[in-house]
């Protein structure tokens, strides 16, 4: 794991510029890197995440590509295998689909396939979940997806410091790395981040709110619902510790396994839809090994299972909110 051996500024940054950060910095320290993707390099990203990069890292370093997901994670596997370490990016979650084969049967089965002997350090830029006009095919949230896959690790940021921060681990780790941002978090309020630090690994949650009466973990922009039902279930009296688990996997199981041994509720919350949605793998794990501690059944709350629709006033009613989370809170609070 590299890191970097100097004083750590803090700056305001929004989550899209810390991503652009985090890209700038690894480009800078580590001279392997790539950074490639549809639009990515001279239009500066759909959502301007990358902008001004190729300007300052030129055009053999980060480049536009056809349109062609399978081609160009083909090339990063190949490239990963070699010596490089190419950062992709992937410009919807839903369209990484279609390079299905490069990431889980390739990609993901280097370090195996050759008993160690190669390795395949590359990281996926992607995003996900739903804005108001987003359709279907724009609107999925796949983590659970690829967490089921041995060989990648999966991380979802939820602040402007996670999305330097895990990043910038993606792009250190030897490991291949799916990033999974939300694209109605890039432009958001300007947050403090802490930049040129030390590199951290790429795992480990952030227990983001303590409490004694409850446990919520979560991940990606539902952090921000979750800490603000908090705030409204204290005012109540109920004392809700918030996890943001950063990373689906690996999955920080011992913070979460600590965490809900002192509150003796979980509720899981998630964009993703219930069936099959990781938070099913938490409730499972959390059940069978604390059963007899737990004072009530684990929680899930998501979105319901059917297809995101783009009116904004009918997204609203699917995905978990501060008000929903808190009224499942409540019924768990009943227990304690």
């Amino acid at each position: 794991m590299h890191s970097a051996p100097r004083s750590a500024p803090t700056v305001q940054l929004s989550f899209a510029k810390a991503v652009n950060a985090a890209l700038r910095r690894a480009l800078a320290e580590l001279p392997e890197t790539i950074l490639y993707g549809e639009d990515l390099a001279k239009p500066g990203g759909v959502f301007g995440v990358t902008r001004d990069l190729q300007a300052e890292s030129g055009a053999l370093r980060v480049f536009d590509t056809p349109i062609s997901e399978t081609a160009m994670l083909g090339a990063a596997v190949g490239a990963a295998m070699t010596g490089l370490r190419p950062i992709v990016e992937i410009m919807w979650i839903d369209f990484s689909l279609v390079a299905m084969d490069q990431i889980v049967n390739q990609a993901a089965n280097v370090r195996y396939v050759s008993a160690g002997r190669l390795s395949a350090p590359l990281t996926i830029r992607t995003q996900q979940g739903a804005t108001p006009g987003s359709c279907a095919q724009h609107s999925q949230n796949l983590e659970a997806m690829y967490a089921h896959v041995p060989g990648l690790r999966v991380g979802i940021p939820a602040t402007a410091q996670d999305a330097y921060s895990m990043l910038l681990a993606a792009i250190h780790c030897d490991d291949p790395t799916l990033v999974i941002e939300n694209r109605a978090l890039y432009h958001g309020e300007p947050q403090d981040v802490v930049i040129d630090g030390p590199v951290e690994c790429a795992e480990g949650a952030h227990v983001a709110r303590e409490g004694t009466n409850l446990t919520i973990v979560t991940w990606g922009p539902m952090l921000h619902q979750a800490l603000a039902a908090a705030d409204e279930l204290k005012a109540e009296g109920i004392d809700a510790e918030v996890i943001n688990a950063r990373w689906i996997a690996p999955f920080d199981w011992r913070t979460l396994m600590s965490s809900v041994r002192r509150t003796r509720n979980l509720l899981v919350v998630h964009e993703a839809n219930v069936t099959g949605g990781f938070g099913a793998e938490i409730g499972m794990r959390v059940q069978s090994e604390l059963f007899g501690l737990l004072a009530a059944p684990v929680e899930r709350l998501g979105v319901d299972d059917c297809r995101m629709p783009a009116a904004p006033h009918l997204q609203a009613a699917l995905i978990p909110d501060a008000a929903r989370i808190a009224e499942r809170a409540r019924k768990l609070a009943r227990h304690i």
